[in-house]
Protein backbone atom coordinates (compact mmCIF):
# COMPACT_ATOMS: atom_id res chain seq x y z
CA UNK A 1 0.00 0.00 0.00
CA UNK A 2 2.85 2.44 0.62
CA UNK A 3 3.99 1.84 -2.88
CA UNK A 4 0.92 3.06 -3.87
CA UNK A 5 0.55 6.09 -2.10
CA UNK A 6 3.95 7.01 -3.63
CA UNK A 7 2.77 6.82 -6.38
CA UNK A 8 -0.30 8.93 -6.46
CA UNK A 9 1.72 11.70 -4.28
CA UNK A 10 4.15 11.52 -7.27
CA UNK A 11 1.87 12.41 -10.63
CA UNK A 12 -1.05 14.17 -10.27
CA UNK A 13 -4.42 12.59 -11.70
CA UNK A 14 -5.67 14.53 -14.57
CA UNK A 15 -8.66 13.23 -16.16
CA UNK A 16 -10.80 15.76 -17.48
CA UNK A 17 -10.87 19.15 -19.47
CA UNK A 18 -11.11 21.32 -16.26
CA UNK A 19 -8.71 19.64 -14.50
CA UNK A 20 -6.28 20.20 -17.62
CA UNK A 21 -6.45 23.47 -17.76
CA UNK A 22 -6.35 23.81 -13.67
CA UNK A 23 -2.94 21.88 -14.76
CA UNK A 24 -1.51 24.61 -17.09
CA UNK A 25 -1.67 27.21 -14.64
CA UNK A 26 0.97 25.16 -12.35
CA UNK A 27 4.46 27.38 -12.28
CA UNK A 28 7.75 25.68 -13.61
CA UNK A 29 7.98 22.67 -15.82
CA UNK A 30 4.96 19.98 -15.88
CA UNK A 31 5.67 16.55 -17.62
CA UNK A 32 2.62 14.86 -18.69
CA UNK A 33 2.10 11.29 -19.34
CA UNK A 34 -0.71 10.97 -22.01
CA UNK A 35 -2.08 7.59 -21.37
CA UNK A 36 -5.53 5.83 -22.43
CA UNK A 37 -8.00 4.45 -20.34
CA UNK A 38 -7.31 0.66 -21.18
CA UNK A 39 -3.95 0.69 -20.60
CA UNK A 40 -3.20 3.26 -18.17
CA UNK A 41 -0.04 5.14 -17.63
CA UNK A 42 3.67 4.17 -18.17
CA UNK A 43 4.61 2.16 -15.43
CA UNK A 44 8.28 1.90 -16.44
CA UNK A 45 8.84 5.51 -15.99
CA UNK A 46 7.67 5.86 -12.72
CA UNK A 47 10.83 4.84 -10.80
CA UNK A 48 12.94 7.77 -13.16
CA UNK A 49 10.33 10.25 -12.39
CA UNK A 50 10.48 9.49 -8.52
CA UNK A 51 14.55 9.69 -8.56
CA UNK A 52 14.51 12.73 -10.51
CA UNK A 53 11.90 14.41 -7.90
CA UNK A 54 14.30 13.16 -4.88
CA UNK A 55 17.53 14.17 -6.52
CA UNK A 56 16.28 17.93 -8.05
CA UNK A 57 14.54 18.87 -4.94
CA UNK A 58 12.44 21.34 -7.07
CA UNK A 59 8.77 20.90 -5.76
CA UNK A 60 8.03 24.71 -6.85
CA UNK A 61 9.69 23.74 -10.30
CA UNK A 62 8.92 20.43 -11.18
CA UNK A 63 5.24 18.61 -11.41
CA UNK A 64 4.46 15.50 -13.03
CA UNK A 65 1.34 14.71 -14.23
CA UNK A 66 -0.83 11.51 -15.65
CA UNK A 67 -3.48 12.37 -18.37
CA UNK A 68 -6.46 10.44 -19.38
CA UNK A 69 -6.55 11.04 -23.43
CA UNK A 70 -10.04 9.41 -23.56
CA UNK A 71 -11.43 12.13 -21.53
CA UNK A 72 -9.61 15.72 -22.22
CA UNK A 73 -10.57 17.44 -25.31
CA UNK A 74 -7.13 19.02 -25.79
CA UNK A 75 -5.56 15.19 -26.25
CA UNK A 76 -8.00 13.89 -28.53
CA UNK A 77 -5.59 13.26 -31.17
CA UNK A 78 -3.84 10.55 -28.70
CA UNK A 79 -7.10 8.74 -27.93
CA UNK A 80 -6.65 4.95 -29.17
CA UNK A 81 -3.02 4.94 -29.36
CA UNK A 82 -1.21 2.64 -27.37
CA UNK A 83 2.17 4.24 -27.71
CA UNK A 84 3.63 6.15 -24.45
CA UNK A 85 3.81 9.71 -25.25
CA UNK A 86 5.40 12.04 -22.67
CA UNK A 87 4.53 16.42 -22.91
CA UNK A 88 6.49 18.90 -21.68
CA UNK A 89 4.59 21.72 -20.59
CA UNK A 90 6.40 25.13 -18.99
CA UNK A 91 4.31 27.73 -17.81
CA UNK A 92 1.36 26.04 -19.41
CA UNK A 93 2.81 26.15 -22.55
CA UNK A 94 3.23 22.71 -24.58
CA UNK A 95 6.73 23.14 -25.72
CA UNK A 96 7.97 19.56 -26.40
CA UNK A 97 7.28 15.63 -26.62
CA UNK A 98 8.79 12.62 -26.89
CA UNK A 99 7.37 9.54 -27.83
CA UNK A 100 8.27 6.13 -26.43
CA UNK A 101 9.33 5.43 -23.06
CA UNK A 102 12.64 6.50 -23.95
CA UNK A 103 14.30 6.83 -20.34
CA UNK A 104 17.44 8.45 -21.10
CA UNK A 105 15.90 11.01 -23.67
CA UNK A 106 12.99 11.83 -21.19
CA UNK A 107 15.88 12.26 -18.25
CA UNK A 108 18.12 14.44 -20.06
CA UNK A 109 14.92 16.63 -21.70
CA UNK A 110 13.85 17.24 -17.83
CA UNK A 111 17.49 18.09 -16.49
CA UNK A 112 17.88 20.40 -19.00
CA UNK A 113 14.36 22.44 -19.23
CA UNK A 114 14.37 22.18 -14.66
CA UNK A 115 18.03 23.44 -15.18
CA UNK A 116 17.00 26.91 -17.55
CA UNK A 117 14.26 27.08 -14.98
CA UNK A 118 16.57 27.54 -12.32
CA UNK A 119 18.41 29.86 -13.91
CA UNK A 120 15.77 32.03 -15.12
CA UNK A 121 14.44 32.77 -11.34
CA UNK A 122 18.38 33.74 -10.66
CA UNK A 123 18.39 36.45 -13.28
CA UNK A 124 21.21 34.21 -14.79
CA UNK A 125 19.32 34.04 -18.10
CA UNK A 126 16.38 35.27 -20.38
CA UNK A 127 13.19 32.99 -20.80
CA UNK A 128 13.49 31.19 -24.13
CA UNK A 129 10.47 32.17 -26.63
CA UNK A 130 9.14 28.64 -26.90
CA UNK A 131 7.20 27.83 -30.02
CA UNK A 132 4.21 25.98 -28.55
CA UNK A 133 3.24 22.69 -30.17
CA UNK A 134 -0.29 22.19 -31.83
CA UNK A 135 -2.07 18.92 -31.85
CA UNK A 136 -2.99 18.19 -35.01
CA UNK A 137 -5.44 15.60 -35.56
CA UNK A 138 -4.77 13.29 -38.24
CA UNK A 139 -8.03 13.06 -39.79
CA UNK A 140 -7.81 16.54 -40.31
CA UNK A 141 -7.66 18.54 -44.38
CA UNK A 142 -5.46 20.67 -45.34
CA UNK A 143 -7.98 23.57 -44.12
CA UNK A 144 -7.73 22.55 -40.61
CA UNK A 145 -11.46 20.99 -40.89
CA UNK A 146 -12.53 17.62 -39.87
CA UNK A 147 -13.06 15.51 -42.77
CA UNK A 148 -16.50 14.75 -43.11
CA UNK A 149 -16.11 10.51 -43.42
CA UNK A 150 -16.42 7.83 -41.36
CA UNK A 151 -13.23 5.53 -39.98
CA UNK A 152 -14.94 3.01 -42.97
CA UNK A 153 -14.02 5.13 -46.04
CA UNK A 154 -10.61 4.63 -45.25
CA UNK A 155 -10.83 0.99 -46.06
CA UNK A 156 -10.71 -0.63 -49.35
CA UNK A 157 -11.08 -4.63 -49.56
CA UNK A 158 -8.67 -5.98 -52.72
CA UNK A 159 -8.51 -9.98 -53.79
CA UNK A 160 -5.45 -10.88 -55.36
CA UNK A 161 -6.64 -13.70 -57.67
CA UNK A 162 -6.01 -17.53 -57.68
CA UNK A 163 -3.56 -17.30 -61.08
CA UNK A 164 -1.73 -14.43 -59.28
CA UNK A 165 -1.01 -16.20 -56.38
CA UNK A 166 -0.25 -19.32 -58.13
CA UNK A 167 2.56 -17.41 -60.41
CA UNK A 168 3.68 -15.76 -56.87
CA UNK A 169 2.76 -12.09 -58.14
CA UNK A 170 1.07 -11.35 -54.61
CA UNK A 171 4.52 -10.11 -53.17
CA UNK A 172 4.52 -7.72 -55.99
CA UNK A 173 1.76 -6.30 -56.11
CA UNK A 174 1.69 -5.73 -52.35
CA UNK A 175 5.21 -4.16 -52.61
CA UNK A 176 3.74 -1.95 -55.09
CA UNK A 177 0.74 -1.04 -53.14
CA UNK A 178 2.70 -0.05 -50.57
CA UNK A 179 5.20 1.93 -52.28
CA UNK A 180 2.34 4.04 -53.06
CA UNK A 181 1.53 5.04 -49.77
CA UNK A 182 -0.86 2.96 -48.78
CA UNK A 183 -1.53 0.42 -45.76
CA UNK A 184 -2.42 -3.01 -46.03
CA UNK A 185 -3.83 -3.45 -42.56
CA UNK A 186 -4.95 -6.88 -42.22
CA UNK A 187 -4.54 -10.12 -44.62
CA UNK A 188 -5.31 -13.25 -45.02
CA UNK A 189 -4.86 -16.09 -48.15
CA UNK A 190 -8.03 -19.01 -48.45
CA UNK A 191 -10.31 -20.66 -51.19
CA UNK A 192 -13.08 -18.41 -51.36
CA UNK A 193 -16.60 -20.13 -51.10
CA UNK A 194 -18.87 -20.01 -53.91
CA UNK A 195 -21.05 -17.78 -51.94
CA UNK A 196 -18.32 -15.83 -51.06
CA UNK A 197 -17.43 -15.25 -54.45
CA UNK A 198 -20.64 -14.61 -55.30
CA UNK A 199 -21.29 -11.62 -52.89
CA UNK A 200 -18.20 -10.09 -53.63
CA UNK A 201 -18.44 -10.12 -57.78
CA UNK A 202 -22.48 -9.41 -57.46
CA UNK A 203 -22.49 -6.76 -60.04
CA UNK A 204 -21.12 -8.92 -62.69
CA UNK A 205 -23.27 -11.86 -62.14
CA UNK A 206 -25.20 -11.18 -65.10
CA UNK A 207 -22.61 -11.62 -67.28
CA UNK A 208 -22.62 -14.83 -69.65
CA UNK A 209 -18.99 -16.59 -68.53
CA UNK A 210 -19.56 -15.49 -64.69
CA UNK A 211 -20.50 -19.42 -63.95
CA UNK A 212 -16.49 -20.43 -65.10
CA UNK A 213 -15.54 -17.44 -63.13
CA UNK A 214 -17.16 -18.54 -60.04
CA UNK A 215 -15.36 -21.69 -60.79
CA UNK A 216 -11.81 -20.17 -61.53
CA UNK A 217 -12.34 -17.90 -58.47
CA UNK A 218 -12.75 -21.08 -55.86
CA UNK A 219 -10.27 -23.40 -57.46
CA UNK A 220 -7.20 -22.13 -55.85
CA UNK A 221 -5.76 -19.67 -52.84
CA UNK A 222 -7.22 -16.29 -53.40
CA UNK A 223 -5.10 -13.16 -51.26
CA UNK A 224 -7.81 -11.09 -49.38
CA UNK A 225 -6.49 -7.56 -48.22
CA UNK A 226 -8.09 -4.75 -45.99
CA UNK A 227 -5.87 -1.33 -47.22
CA UNK A 228 -6.42 2.05 -46.38
CA UNK A 229 -4.70 5.07 -47.25
CA UNK A 230 -1.57 5.97 -45.90
CA UNK A 231 -0.24 9.34 -43.48
CA UNK A 232 1.72 11.64 -45.37
CA UNK A 233 4.06 12.41 -42.04
CA UNK A 234 6.12 15.62 -42.12
CA UNK A 235 7.58 17.64 -38.35
CA UNK A 236 4.76 19.61 -36.71
CA UNK A 237 4.86 23.21 -37.89
CA UNK A 238 6.77 25.33 -34.96
CA UNK A 239 8.23 22.57 -32.71
CA UNK A 240 11.59 23.01 -31.80
CA UNK A 241 12.44 19.68 -30.70
CA UNK A 242 16.03 18.86 -31.56
CA UNK A 243 16.72 15.72 -33.76
CA UNK A 244 15.26 12.99 -31.29
CA UNK A 245 17.71 10.19 -33.24
CA UNK A 246 21.18 11.91 -32.00
CA UNK A 247 20.11 12.86 -28.96
CA UNK A 248 19.04 9.77 -27.79
CA UNK A 249 22.14 7.84 -29.53
CA UNK A 250 24.54 10.29 -27.64
CA UNK A 251 22.19 9.48 -24.58
CA UNK A 252 21.72 5.72 -25.06
CA UNK A 253 22.43 4.11 -28.10
CA UNK A 254 20.20 0.73 -27.52
CA UNK A 255 16.98 2.87 -26.87
CA UNK A 256 14.05 3.77 -29.76
CA UNK A 257 13.93 6.90 -31.45
CA UNK A 258 11.33 8.98 -31.23
CA UNK A 259 8.20 9.53 -34.51
CA UNK A 260 7.10 12.19 -35.70
CA UNK A 261 4.23 14.27 -34.99
CA UNK A 262 1.17 12.71 -36.85
CA UNK A 263 0.31 15.31 -39.02
CA UNK A 264 -2.64 15.78 -41.96
CA UNK A 265 -3.90 13.30 -44.27
CA UNK A 266 -2.76 13.49 -47.63
CA UNK A 267 -5.54 12.79 -50.34
CA UNK A 268 -4.41 9.75 -52.65
CA UNK A 269 -6.02 8.26 -56.24
CA UNK A 270 -8.06 5.36 -55.42
CA UNK A 271 -6.48 2.08 -55.14
CA UNK A 272 -8.25 0.82 -58.30
CA UNK A 273 -6.97 3.65 -60.29
CA UNK A 274 -3.85 3.31 -59.12
CA UNK A 275 -3.34 -0.45 -59.85
CA UNK A 276 -4.86 0.10 -63.23
CA UNK A 277 -2.05 2.58 -63.98
CA UNK A 278 0.20 0.15 -62.96
CA UNK A 279 -1.20 -2.24 -65.37
CA UNK A 280 -1.77 -5.31 -62.95
CA UNK A 281 -5.60 -4.47 -62.21
CA UNK A 282 -6.03 -7.86 -64.19
CA UNK A 283 -4.40 -9.75 -61.16
CA UNK A 284 -6.72 -8.11 -58.31
CA UNK A 285 -10.12 -6.75 -57.84
CA UNK A 286 -11.01 -3.87 -55.53
CA UNK A 287 -13.87 -2.86 -53.41
CA UNK A 288 -14.47 0.74 -52.64
CA UNK A 289 -17.68 0.82 -52.09
CA UNK A 290 -18.44 1.90 -48.14
CA UNK A 291 -21.60 -0.53 -47.08
CA UNK A 292 -20.07 -3.35 -49.45
CA UNK A 293 -16.93 -2.57 -47.68
CA UNK A 294 -18.00 -3.00 -44.38
CA UNK A 295 -19.57 -6.18 -45.16
CA UNK A 296 -16.73 -8.27 -46.86
CA UNK A 297 -14.35 -6.72 -43.83
CA UNK A 298 -17.16 -8.65 -41.28
CA UNK A 299 -17.13 -11.37 -43.50
CA UNK A 300 -13.77 -12.22 -44.03
CA UNK A 301 -12.17 -10.35 -40.91
CA UNK A 302 -15.05 -10.58 -38.48
CA UNK A 303 -12.40 -9.98 -35.59
CA UNK A 304 -11.01 -6.87 -37.43
CA UNK A 305 -13.10 -3.84 -36.10
CA UNK A 306 -11.47 -5.54 -32.46
CA UNK A 307 -8.14 -5.43 -33.65
CA UNK A 308 -7.70 -1.79 -35.41
CA UNK A 309 -5.83 -0.21 -32.88
CA UNK A 310 -3.95 -3.16 -32.59
CA UNK A 311 0.05 -3.53 -33.86
CA UNK A 312 1.15 -7.11 -33.83
CA UNK A 313 4.35 -7.20 -33.86
CA UNK A 314 6.51 -10.42 -34.36
CA UNK A 315 9.63 -10.64 -33.03
CA UNK A 316 13.13 -12.45 -32.18
CA UNK A 317 14.24 -13.06 -28.04
CA UNK A 318 16.98 -15.06 -26.95
CA UNK A 319 17.28 -16.13 -23.15
CA UNK A 320 21.53 -16.33 -23.33
CA UNK A 321 23.11 -19.90 -21.51
CA UNK A 322 23.15 -19.28 -17.71
CA UNK A 323 19.83 -17.47 -17.87
CA UNK A 324 18.42 -20.22 -19.68
CA UNK A 325 19.60 -22.98 -17.33
CA UNK A 326 18.71 -20.88 -14.06
CA UNK A 327 15.52 -18.93 -14.35
CA UNK A 328 13.70 -20.18 -17.51
CA UNK A 329 10.04 -20.65 -16.18
CA UNK A 330 10.43 -17.11 -14.39
CA UNK A 331 11.09 -15.41 -17.49
CA UNK A 332 8.56 -17.76 -19.64
CA UNK A 333 5.60 -16.79 -16.67
CA UNK A 334 6.54 -13.11 -17.13
CA UNK A 335 6.89 -13.18 -20.92
CA UNK A 336 3.10 -14.75 -20.67
CA UNK A 337 2.17 -12.14 -18.04
CA UNK A 338 2.91 -9.16 -20.09
CA UNK A 339 0.63 -10.36 -22.69
CA UNK A 340 3.43 -11.63 -25.30
CA UNK A 341 2.33 -15.01 -27.25
CA UNK A 342 5.07 -17.55 -27.57
CA UNK A 343 4.94 -18.47 -31.60
CA UNK A 344 7.63 -20.86 -31.52
CA UNK A 345 10.61 -21.65 -29.55
CA UNK A 346 13.39 -23.88 -29.40
CA UNK A 347 16.77 -24.85 -27.51
CA UNK A 348 20.18 -23.68 -29.68
CA UNK A 349 23.80 -23.97 -29.13
CA UNK A 350 25.06 -21.15 -30.74
CA UNK A 351 28.43 -21.73 -32.91
CA UNK A 352 30.92 -18.91 -32.19
CA UNK A 353 30.43 -16.89 -35.70
CA UNK A 354 26.21 -16.54 -34.20
CA UNK A 355 27.30 -15.73 -31.11
CA UNK A 356 29.78 -12.70 -32.48
CA UNK A 357 26.92 -11.67 -34.53
CA UNK A 358 24.09 -12.11 -31.54
CA UNK A 359 26.81 -10.00 -29.29
CA UNK A 360 28.25 -7.32 -31.63
CA UNK A 361 27.43 -4.59 -29.22
CA UNK A 362 29.95 -5.44 -27.20
CA UNK A 363 32.96 -6.58 -29.77
CA UNK A 364 34.99 -4.12 -28.19
CA UNK A 365 34.53 -4.91 -24.49
CA UNK A 366 37.24 -6.30 -22.50
CA UNK A 367 34.97 -9.28 -21.67
CA UNK A 368 33.96 -9.66 -25.04
CA UNK A 369 36.21 -13.01 -25.30
CA UNK A 370 34.75 -14.71 -22.18
CA UNK A 371 31.44 -13.61 -23.16
CA UNK A 372 31.78 -15.92 -26.67
CA UNK A 373 32.55 -18.61 -24.84
CA UNK A 374 29.64 -18.32 -22.69
CA UNK A 375 27.24 -18.00 -24.96
CA UNK A 376 28.94 -21.06 -27.12
CA UNK A 377 29.08 -23.14 -23.81
CA UNK A 378 25.40 -24.59 -23.57
CA UNK A 379 21.99 -23.66 -25.20
CA UNK A 380 20.33 -20.78 -25.30
CA UNK A 381 16.27 -20.24 -25.43
CA UNK A 382 15.50 -18.39 -29.08
CA UNK A 383 12.08 -17.48 -29.00
CA UNK A 384 9.13 -16.05 -31.25
CA UNK A 385 7.25 -13.39 -29.77
CA UNK A 386 4.07 -11.71 -31.26
CA UNK A 387 1.85 -8.59 -29.12
CA UNK A 388 0.37 -5.03 -29.42
CA UNK A 389 3.67 -2.86 -30.37
CA UNK A 390 5.64 -6.01 -29.62
CA UNK A 391 8.91 -4.63 -30.44
CA UNK A 392 8.85 -1.57 -28.62
CA UNK A 393 7.71 -3.54 -24.96
CA UNK A 394 10.20 -6.05 -25.49
CA UNK A 395 12.71 -3.79 -25.52
CA UNK A 396 11.36 -1.22 -22.46
CA UNK A 397 10.66 -4.91 -20.53
CA UNK A 398 14.12 -5.99 -20.84
CA UNK A 399 16.03 -2.58 -20.65
CA UNK A 400 19.22 -1.47 -22.36
CA UNK A 401 22.45 -4.10 -23.01
CA UNK A 402 24.40 -3.19 -20.00
CA UNK A 403 23.43 -3.48 -16.23
CA UNK A 404 24.77 -0.45 -15.38
CA UNK A 405 22.81 1.64 -17.72
CA UNK A 406 19.90 -0.29 -16.74
CA UNK A 407 20.61 0.48 -13.28
CA UNK A 408 20.60 4.17 -13.90
CA UNK A 409 17.62 4.52 -16.56
CA UNK A 410 15.06 1.04 -16.03
CA UNK A 411 16.18 -0.47 -12.64
CA UNK A 412 12.96 -2.37 -12.72
CA UNK A 413 13.79 -4.18 -15.98
CA UNK A 414 14.58 -7.50 -16.33
CA UNK A 415 18.23 -7.06 -17.52
CA UNK A 416 19.05 -5.53 -13.66
CA UNK A 417 16.30 -8.49 -12.12
CA UNK A 418 18.12 -11.25 -14.04
CA UNK A 419 21.64 -9.66 -13.97
CA UNK A 420 24.54 -12.28 -13.16
CA UNK A 421 27.75 -11.66 -11.61
CA UNK A 422 30.05 -12.77 -13.91
CA UNK A 423 29.00 -10.85 -17.32
CA UNK A 424 27.77 -6.94 -17.30
CA UNK A 425 25.17 -7.31 -19.68
CA UNK A 426 21.67 -7.87 -20.24
CA UNK A 427 21.17 -11.54 -20.19
CA UNK A 428 18.37 -11.45 -22.81
CA UNK A 429 18.32 -10.81 -26.66
CA UNK A 430 15.64 -9.12 -28.59
CA UNK A 431 15.45 -7.89 -31.99
CA UNK A 432 16.50 -4.47 -32.53
CA UNK A 433 13.90 -3.57 -35.37
CA UNK A 434 11.17 -5.63 -37.47
CA UNK A 435 13.53 -6.01 -40.20
CA UNK A 436 16.02 -7.32 -37.91
CA UNK A 437 13.66 -9.34 -36.61
CA UNK A 438 12.30 -10.80 -39.68
CA UNK A 439 15.79 -12.02 -40.73
CA UNK A 440 16.60 -13.30 -37.10
CA UNK A 441 13.31 -15.20 -37.11
CA UNK A 442 14.13 -17.00 -40.52
CA UNK A 443 17.17 -17.79 -39.83
CA UNK A 444 16.58 -19.60 -35.85
CA UNK A 445 13.22 -20.72 -37.68
CA UNK A 446 13.91 -21.49 -41.43
CA UNK A 447 10.23 -21.83 -42.87
CA UNK A 448 9.59 -25.74 -43.87
CA UNK A 449 6.56 -26.97 -46.51
CA UNK A 450 4.43 -29.66 -45.65
CA UNK A 451 1.60 -31.22 -47.88
CA UNK A 452 -1.63 -31.86 -46.50
CA UNK A 453 -5.13 -33.20 -47.50
CA UNK A 454 -8.66 -32.19 -46.94
CA UNK A 455 -10.42 -35.51 -47.74
CA UNK A 456 -13.73 -35.69 -49.23
CA UNK A 457 -16.19 -36.06 -46.67
CA UNK A 458 -15.33 -32.91 -44.67
CA UNK A 459 -17.89 -30.66 -45.31
CA UNK A 460 -17.74 -26.88 -46.13
CA UNK A 461 -18.66 -25.97 -42.60
CA UNK A 462 -15.65 -28.19 -41.51
CA UNK A 463 -13.37 -27.39 -43.89
CA UNK A 464 -13.44 -23.14 -42.36
CA UNK A 465 -13.21 -24.97 -38.93
CA UNK A 466 -9.96 -26.99 -40.20
CA UNK A 467 -8.60 -23.69 -41.85
CA UNK A 468 -8.76 -21.88 -39.05
CA UNK A 469 -7.18 -24.07 -36.65
CA UNK A 470 -4.61 -24.08 -39.63
CA UNK A 471 -3.86 -20.64 -39.57
CA UNK A 472 -4.15 -20.43 -35.52
CA UNK A 473 -1.13 -23.48 -35.34
CA UNK A 474 1.05 -20.51 -37.31
CA UNK A 475 0.80 -22.32 -40.41
CA UNK A 476 0.95 -20.01 -43.83
CA UNK A 477 -1.25 -22.01 -46.57
CA UNK A 478 0.82 -21.22 -49.74
CA UNK A 479 -0.25 -23.13 -52.09
CA UNK A 480 -3.90 -25.23 -52.94
CA UNK A 481 -5.49 -27.32 -55.24
CA UNK A 482 -8.89 -28.53 -55.11
CA UNK A 483 -9.11 -31.88 -57.01
CA UNK A 484 -10.37 -34.95 -57.58
CA UNK A 485 -8.26 -37.61 -56.81
CA UNK A 486 -8.24 -40.34 -59.22
CA UNK A 487 -6.21 -43.16 -59.21
CA UNK A 488 -3.27 -41.52 -61.35
CA UNK A 489 -3.46 -38.35 -58.83
CA UNK A 490 -3.69 -40.09 -55.93
CA UNK A 491 -0.85 -42.45 -56.30
CA UNK A 492 1.58 -38.82 -56.46
CA UNK A 493 0.52 -38.65 -52.57
CA UNK A 494 0.15 -41.99 -51.71
CA UNK A 495 2.60 -43.90 -53.26
CA UNK A 496 3.95 -45.57 -50.08
CA UNK A 497 1.25 -47.54 -49.23
CA UNK A 498 0.11 -48.23 -53.32
CA UNK A 499 0.96 -52.04 -52.70
CA UNK A 500 -1.22 -52.11 -49.14
CA UNK A 501 -4.51 -54.76 -49.16
CA UNK A 502 -6.31 -51.88 -47.93
CA UNK A 503 -4.91 -49.31 -51.04
CA UNK A 504 -8.24 -50.24 -52.89
CA UNK A 505 -10.57 -48.54 -50.05
CA UNK A 506 -8.29 -45.66 -50.01
CA UNK A 507 -8.96 -44.95 -54.03
CA UNK A 508 -12.49 -45.78 -53.33
CA UNK A 509 -12.53 -42.65 -50.40
CA UNK A 510 -10.90 -40.39 -52.62
CA UNK A 511 -13.24 -40.65 -55.15
CA UNK A 512 -16.54 -39.86 -53.72
CA UNK A 513 -15.60 -36.11 -54.03
CA UNK A 514 -13.40 -33.43 -54.47
CA UNK A 515 -10.36 -33.55 -51.72
CA UNK A 516 -8.45 -30.08 -50.77
CA UNK A 517 -4.71 -30.52 -51.68
CA UNK A 518 -2.57 -27.90 -49.61
CA UNK A 519 1.02 -26.90 -49.23
CA UNK A 520 1.56 -25.78 -45.52
CA UNK A 521 4.57 -23.33 -44.77
CA UNK A 522 6.10 -22.78 -41.33
CA UNK A 523 9.15 -23.56 -39.09
CA UNK A 524 9.28 -27.47 -38.16
CA UNK A 525 5.90 -27.84 -40.34
CA UNK A 526 6.11 -31.67 -41.04
CA UNK A 527 6.01 -32.91 -37.57
CA UNK A 528 3.72 -29.57 -36.21
CA UNK A 529 1.48 -30.86 -39.11
CA UNK A 530 1.14 -34.39 -37.81
CA UNK A 531 0.65 -33.11 -34.57
CA UNK A 532 -2.38 -31.01 -35.39
CA UNK A 533 -3.72 -33.88 -37.07
CA UNK A 534 -3.33 -36.45 -34.07
CA UNK A 535 -3.69 -39.86 -33.84
CA UNK A 536 -4.56 -41.68 -37.26
CA UNK A 537 -8.04 -43.62 -35.70
CA UNK A 538 -10.06 -41.00 -34.68
CA UNK A 539 -11.20 -42.89 -31.47
CA UNK A 540 -7.60 -43.17 -30.30
CA UNK A 541 -7.12 -39.25 -30.74
CA UNK A 542 -10.17 -38.33 -28.86
CA UNK A 543 -8.42 -40.69 -26.36
CA UNK A 544 -4.87 -39.32 -26.60
CA UNK A 545 -5.04 -35.85 -28.72
CA UNK A 546 -8.30 -34.37 -27.98
CA UNK A 547 -8.27 -31.27 -29.40
CA UNK A 548 -6.40 -32.72 -32.83
CA UNK A 549 -8.20 -32.11 -36.21
CA UNK A 550 -8.99 -36.26 -36.65
CA UNK A 551 -10.56 -36.14 -32.66
CA UNK A 552 -12.91 -33.26 -33.74
CA UNK A 553 -13.58 -34.38 -37.38
CA UNK A 554 -12.81 -37.81 -38.23
CA UNK A 555 -15.85 -41.30 -38.37
CA UNK A 556 -13.37 -43.68 -39.52
CA UNK A 557 -9.03 -44.80 -39.66
CA UNK A 558 -9.89 -44.08 -43.42
CA UNK A 559 -12.71 -40.98 -43.17
CA UNK A 560 -10.15 -39.52 -40.54
CA UNK A 561 -10.47 -35.97 -42.29
CA UNK A 562 -6.83 -35.05 -43.21
CA UNK A 563 -3.72 -37.00 -44.00
CA UNK A 564 -0.07 -35.61 -43.93
CA UNK A 565 3.39 -36.27 -45.48
CA UNK A 566 5.77 -37.98 -43.01
CA UNK A 567 8.63 -36.60 -43.35
CA UNK A 568 10.35 -33.68 -45.01
CA UNK A 569 11.11 -35.96 -48.07
CA UNK A 570 8.03 -36.96 -48.65
CA UNK A 571 6.59 -34.08 -48.43
CA UNK A 572 8.94 -32.52 -51.04
CA UNK A 573 8.12 -35.32 -53.79
CA UNK A 574 4.28 -35.32 -53.17
CA UNK A 575 4.51 -31.14 -53.21
CA UNK A 576 6.50 -31.36 -56.26
CA UNK A 577 4.20 -33.93 -58.40
CA UNK A 578 0.92 -32.05 -57.49
CA UNK A 579 2.01 -28.87 -57.79
CA UNK A 580 5.14 -29.13 -60.52
CA UNK A 581 5.57 -24.99 -60.31
CA UNK A 582 6.05 -24.85 -56.64
CA UNK A 583 9.39 -23.62 -55.30
CA UNK A 584 10.19 -24.03 -51.29
CA UNK A 585 10.77 -20.89 -49.09
CA UNK A 586 13.62 -22.33 -47.32
CA UNK A 587 15.28 -24.74 -50.57
CA UNK A 588 18.17 -25.44 -48.47
CA UNK A 589 16.23 -28.06 -46.28
CA UNK A 590 16.14 -30.74 -48.17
Amino acid sequence: MAGKKREIQLQAVVNSQSLWDEMLQNKGLTVIDVYQAWCGPCKAMQTLFRKLKNELNEDELLHFVVAEADNIVTLQPFRDKCEPVFLFSVNGKIIAKINGANAPLVNQKIINLVNEEKKIAAGEMVRPQYHEIVFVDPEADDGGEVLNESVDQLYSIAIIKPDAVLNRKSLEIKQKIIKAGFVIEIEDKRVLTEQQVRDFYHRIADQPDFEDFVLFMTSGLSHILVISQGNEEQPALGETESDPETEAKEIYEDHLAMVTTPMMRKKQDSLEEYLERQHISQFCDVEENITDVNHFIDMFFPDFKNMENLKLEKILALLRPALFQEKKEDVLKIIEDEGFKILMQRQIVLSEEEAQTLCKEYENEDYFGNLIEKMTSGPSLALVLVRDHGLQHWKELIGPGSVEKAKEYLPESLCVRFAMEDLPINQLYGSDSLEAAEREIQYFFPPQSTLALLKPHVTQEQREEILKLIREAGFEITQTKEMLLNEEAAEKIYSKIKGKDFYQDVLEMLSEGPSLVMVLTKWNAVSDWRRLMGPVEPDEAKLLSPDSIRAKFGRSVLKNAVHGSSNTYEAMESITRIFEEFVPENPEEN
